[in-house]
């Protein structure tokens, strides 16, 4: 029943406490949020003989099995030591299942997910209270913390970085841990073949941290994926930022969408319209841009541009309504996303 400060996180992450019985990972950073899960529940696994397996759940997989939970925590492995149990917190995992089963011993592990918790909320609560149950914090990077970042992952290319491009590469970093990791390893892919980094290798080539993390929420809802972009959307709102700058970034990546998709509909190979994108599209985003590409007609795009300029219209007249304009829009836009998917093999 401990609940470990933002500061305390790395101390905890190198060595979990033995009497751990299940963590709650929560904050305004939900790529370090999940870079800790999986990270303790690796740590968690390999400290097991046999190591421990893994296994993850979320709300859809207990709305025809509510005591799903319960019972794979209560189960010991065939050929595990114990089962390590990653859930993420929503509508059916919450402090009201949580609380009668960490009321008692269970035979595995448990690390749940959360977004911006505020310190009276009942799931942190419970976990602070409860024994061996831990809540962890998770919040956006300080400096030193992306400077850290910044030499393991450039350490593991051998490439070296000169002072002004790390200090403008820290500028652009730091409001989600994996945006800034896929950032930097982007840097350095693009890098490969030097040994030092340059001023204009980062302004060429890194996005600013910020937008990325709310453009998440965009690529979500052009690929259909509603739950995700509602949570990310959430997530966004919670940590402060506003709707309208929600509205302006989804508004920039179907731009680009409809830049491409119209290349491409002039005769450009999608590849070639791909590798014209400025700043250029990271390597482990480039299959759903492109899938994006071919699920949205110029049409639907035309279509979608028009309602996210009426959106943000809406939002700058109304600014006490922008979340529920921005939410809306979101929805909308899954929508269609998920309607040209389902008609996809029909063109």
């Amino acid at each position: 029943m401990v609940a470990i400060k933002a500061h305390q996180a790395e101390s905890f992450m190198k060595s979990p406490p033995k009497q751990l019985a299940a963590a709650l990972f929560f904050g305004s950073d939900p790529g370090l949020v999940s870079e800790r899960s999986t990270a303790l529940a690796r740590t968690l696994a390999a400290r097991e003989t046999p190591p421990g397996e893994i296994l993850r759940l979320d709300d859809s997989e207990l709305d025809e099995d509510t005591g799903r939970l319960e019972t794979e925590l209560q189960m010991r492995p065939m050929f595990a030591s114990r089962r390590i149990v990653r859930a993420t917190a929503g509508r059916r995992i919450s402090a009201q299942l949580l609380k009668p089963i960490l009321a008692s011993p269970f035979e595995g592990l448990l690390i749940v997910e959360a977004g911006n918790l505020k310190t009276d909320d009942t799931l942190r609560a419970l976990f602070e209270k409860t024994e061996n149950c831990f809540a962890v914090a998770c919040y956006p990077d300080a400096a030193a913390d992306i400077d850290g970042l910044i030499a393991e992952v450039l350490s593991s290319f051998s490439l070296s970085i000169e002072g002004d491009a790390r200090a403008l590469l820290q500028s652009r970093l730091g409001a989600d841990r994996a945006l800034s990791r896929a950032e930097i390893e982007k840097l350095a892919l693009h890098s490969l073949g030097k040994k030092m980094i340059t001023l204009e290798d980062v302004e060429n080539v890194v996005g600013d941290a910020a937008d990325l993390a709310l453009e998440r929420i965009a690529e979500s809802a052009a690929e259909g994926q509603t739950a995700t972009a509602m949570t990310d959307f959430g997530r966004a709102l919670a940590s402060g930022e506003s709707a309208q700058a929600i509205i302006l970034v989804t508004q920039r990546y179907f731009l680009k969408l409809h830049k491409v998709r119209s290349d491409v509909d002039a005769g450009q190979r999608l590849d070639d319209a791909l590798k014209a994108v400025r700043p250029p599209i990271f390597f482990k985003q480039r299959d759903a841009f492109a899938r994006q590409i071919r699920n949205w007609p110029r049409p639907q795009l035309d279509q979608a541009l028009r309602r996210i300029a009426e959106t943000a219209k809406s939002a700058r007249l109304s600014s006490r309504y922008e979340d529920l304009y921005a939410e809306r829009l979101l929805l909308a836009l899954a929508s269609m996303a998920a309607a040209g998917l389902a008609a996809s093999p029909r063109r």
